[in-house]
């Protein structure tokens, strides 16, 4: 089977949820299809591997006058479209590399939604609605879409008037390793919870802030350990009025050893996002043997099953009930990790690609 994988997304992150997915997708693809990729990185930057892989690479401003490369990129990647005469068409974002709109392409068409954050939260994330008009007509213009959850796929039923036939659940993974961070990487010498990645708007942080502050009182040498980006204004504010400075350890990189041995010896992983396309990070914790306390919103449930504390996401003293509960509980923390592991092991990217070909043999049939 021949497939054309439009490398968009490669153009607009070095690394990412979106860009490992179709990494993993495309290396485990059968040994008897043929994938095309195109992407405006250089063959020497990381790509997915596959032994038929075809990479055409376009340098972005390779060569001068700079305005004339770029003017002839989209005809590079259109030429690479009509000669490689695709079975499938899978474009890795909602926009093309050859700046055609997706409404006027002539092939078999399969598109991934990774969620609906654009929708649901427009006010944040989109508030003149020019990223949902784009992915609108990706979305019209697909024969299949996958959704990386059972709640994207409500999600997109509840916006979209789409044939359900056509639509196919195809969970994430990852290939964390648990094996990894035995040596001198630091993590606090106190006891610990752990908040890893964006802390942005619907990821509801600040709600996490407020909770791990009532729980100080009590227990007066616990640690929150926040694993991503320095703190900005607004949250170093609230840490000072809170008077959590000394009850805060922040690391702004954690390699995957590092992170793997904060997420093995914390009291639980906590993860108080508001709204998911999946959610990647609660599953590494609970391969890397973490409890996780999420919030019971989106996609996450599916994730953590009945292997996690689930707390309603704008309730403050829920969260705050589920910390002090582990901290006095250590016997459920060992029932937890348990558990973790037993739901960790539902989802493989082998299942992913799996599902994935389903679809693809849906669309050529």
């Amino acid at each position: 089977m021949r497939i054309l994988y439009d490398g968009q997304i490669y153009s607009l992150q070095k690394v990412g949820g979106i860009s490992r997915y179709f990494d993993n997708l495309i290396s485990r693809l059968p040994k008897n299809y043929h994938p095309t990729l195109t992407t405006v990185r250089s063959r020497q930057e990381p790509h997915p591997y596959h032994p038929n892989l075809k990479l055409c690479s376009y340098k972005r401003f390779g060569f001068r006058p700079g305005r004339v490369c770029y003017w002839l990129e989209p005809h590079y990647f259109r030429t690479v479209e009509i000669l490689d005469k695709p079975q499938i068409f899978h474009p890795t974002y909602y926009s093309l590399l050859s700046r055609r709109e997706l409404t006027k392409n002539k092939y078999p068409m399969v598109l991934t939604v990774h969620d609906m954050i654009h929708e649901v939260f427009a006010n944040l994330m989109d508030k003149d609605g020019q990223v949902a008009e784009i992915k609108r007509n990706a979305i019209l213009a697909a024969d299949v879409i996958l959704c990386v959850s059972e709640n994207t796929k409500k999600d997109l039923l509840t916006r979209y008037s789409l044939p359900e036939e056509r639509i196919y659940v195809t969970h994430l993974a990852t290939d964390f390793s648990p094996n990894i961070g035995y040596g001198n990487e630091i993590i606090p010498t106190q006891p610990f919870f752990l908040h890893v990645g964006w802390r942005n708007n619907y990821k509801n942080f600040s709600r996490l802030l407020i909770a791990f502050s009532k729980i100080t009182f009590k227990v007066p040498d616990i640690i929150l350990c926040v694993v991503g980006t320095p703190f900005d204004i607004m949250e170093e504010k609230l840490i000072y009025e809170m008077n959590l400075g000394k009850h805060i350890q922040h690391f702004s990189f954690a390699s995957d050893a590092h992170l793997a041995k904060l997420y093995r010896n914390c009291i639980a992983f906590v993860y108080p996002s508001l709204y998911e396309g999946f959610g990647i990070p609660p599953l590494e914790a609970m391969i890397c043997q973490a409890p996780v306390i999420a919030s019971d919103s989106s996609s996450i449930p599916e994730v953590v099953g009945d292997a996690g504390l689930l707390f309603e996401p704008t309730s403050i003293s829920d969260l705050t009930d589920k910390l002090l509960f582990l901290l006095e509980n250590p016997a459920e923390r060992e029932r937890m990790i348990a558990k973790g592991l037993q739901q960790s092991q539902k989802f493989s990217w082998d299942k992913t690609v799996s599902q994935t070909i389903q679809a693809y043999q849906y669309v050529v049939n």
